[in-house]
């Protein structure tokens, strides 16, 4: 049994993954900003933080008095209505606080929990992104969460060169185009088979390996 801490679990891929890892008997340690966990198990328990509060994300981290073997930054959100770069009214405010949440959430997170994943004997981290990130997918809609995705690569493929000399290894993931509130109802793929594909990569994942981009598949994807 390993110790997960997923981010973000309270919906979507983050909930998915939740209940996959229950169900194989795993423990673990889901982050809602409010109210209570979106499950109840003997092995589920909740930390409560905003990703854009650091005092928050540390004293949610002093909580806990265990080993964390696996962290799965997946708390994100889509960004602004106006996205559209040529937008008179283009909600440059919107802008900021999508890289707040998608870009220094997760790193925030990453420092705050650290310590706990080093007393893991072979700690693990997960960004979940997306491939709109990419510089090989063009496009121009939703342009503040995709240049937030093409940021956190970055961020994290940093984290997972610092990181390595400690023996914890970093994957950057997209989920795939899932069936949630902000992948849509005509989205290509089910939650569940998003968080078998992860948990997979996640199972995978070695120092050798550490540092990529990869789909939910297991394919490699251009940064």
């Amino acid at each position: 049994m390993s110790t997960y801490l997923v981010t973000g679990c309270g919906r979507g891929v983050g909930l998915a993954l939740t209940k996959a890892l229950l169900a194989r008997g795993d423990r673990v340690i889901g982050s809602v900003r409010t109210g209570e966990g979106p499950v109840e198990h003997e092995r589920f328990s909740t930390v409560r933080f905003d990703v854009r509060d650091e005092d928050q994300i540390k004293a949610a981290a002093a909580t806990l008095d265990e080993p964390i073997d696996v962290l799965v930054n997946n708390a994100g959100i889509i960004g602004p209505l106006s996205q559209n770069t040529l937008d008179p009214g283009f909600d440059f405010a919107g802008f900021a606080e999508t890289l707040d949440v998608n870009v220094l959430g997760p790193l925030r997170v990453v420092q705050a929990f650290l310590p706990l994943l080093r007393r893991s004997k072979a700690g693990k981290v997960m960004a979940v992104s997306s491939q709109l990130g990419s510089m090989t997918y063009p496009g121009s809609d939703r342009i503040a969460y995709r240049a937030s995705k093409a940021a956190l690569n970055k961020v994290m493929q940093g984290v997972a060169e610092d990181l390595a000399q400690e023996g914890i290894a970093v994957v950057i993931a997209h989920p795939g185009w899932v069936r949630t509130d902000m992948g849509g109802a005509d989205a290509s793929i089910a939650p569940e088979e998003s968080a078998t594909g992860l948990i997979d990569l996640l199972d995978r994942l070695t120092l050798e390996t550490t540092g990529r981009f990869m789909n939910w598949d297991g394919a490699v994807r251009a940064w």
